[in-house]
């Protein structure tokens, strides 16, 4: 067994703390008694209690976190759909093909794809004759585009460790393909559609730049509204939100990690009992 050397474990130190500090700077100063970003002149709720009056904040969290649930469950769908097809595939020149065109929006930088869709929105509604066409549709729509490579690629590995002969016996004994699917296909890539789509929704929870190009007046995200404010000075309510949505995420990322141990842990026992 080796040992970790002291400057390695300083190394590690240095780095959590180059990655971590800021947000507890964020979270101490949401509770600051004044507007002071950088003197802490005593405990207080107060910042918390003004974020929860401010109608224009709590009006974008809401327009974002359905923004990022919708999003994110529709492209969790269309990205399931799109590994099964993919790994169903038997020609490996096709399979490269459409991996490749796959991984185009991951590869992709964002300011080209929020430009590009725009142009293709607002070409779209001029063909049709209708003005301010850039809203929650268009925005929807972008975000589903960007986030299914990463659906893909958290779903197609699981598919890869799944015994397709599991699948073809079940349906020898009699189940319909769809039915078959459901009973022995899914439970085994339930882990990968899982991160798939809390992969999904970060990202829609996080995007600025393709969100920027892509949202109308009447529909506007977090992201948006907080650059709209650093126009004028921010003010702490700002570090209270984003210390919730960041407490929101932490605790999300550990039920995550409790049930991927979780289902770890089974196929492991199931493995056992097999052998």
């Amino acid at each position: 067994m080796t040992k970790t050397s002291p400057l390695s474990k300083l190394y590690l130190a240095l780095v959590f703390a180059f990655l971590y500090a800021p947000m507890i700077v964020m979270m101490v100063f949401s509770f600051n008694g004044s507007e002071s970003t950088y003197i802490f002149e005593g405990f207080s709720l107060q910042w918390y209690e003004k974020l929860f009056q401010d109608k224009v904040t709590m009006d974008a969290l809401k327009n974002t976190i359905v923004l990022a649930v919708s999003s994110a469950a529709i492209a969790t769908v269309l990205g399931t759909l799109a590994a099964v097809g993919i790994n169903s595939m038997r020609n490996k020149h096709i399979k490269s093909s459409v991996m490749t065109v796959t991984n185009i929006p991951m590869m992709n930088p964002e300011i080209v794809t929020g430009i590009s869709m725009m142009l293709l929105f607002v070409f779209a509604g001029v063909m049709f004759n209708k003005r301010d066409v850039l809203g929650f549709w268009t925005i929807l729509i972008a975000h589903v585009t960007f986030q299914l490579p990463y659906v893909i690629l958290s779903v197609l590995p699981k598919l890869k460790q799944t015994d397709n002969r599991i699948y073809e016996a079940a349906q020898d004994l009699g189940c319909p393909p769809i039915q078959a699917f459901f009973k022995v296909v899914f439970p085994a890539i339930l882990p990968g559609i899982i991160s798939g789509a809390i992969m999904a929704f970060t990202l829609s929870l996080d995007d600025f730049i393709i969100s920027y190009f892509t949202n109308g007046p009447d529909f506007q995200t977090l992201p948006i509204h907080i650059f709209s404010m650093t126009k004028k000075r921010v003010k702490p309510d700002m570090y209270a939100l984003s210390t919730l949505i960041f407490v929101a995420m932490f605790v999300l990322l550990i039920l995550m990690n409790v049930a991927q141990s979780r289902s770890d842990k089974k196929q492991r026992r199931k493995q056992k009992e097999e052998s």
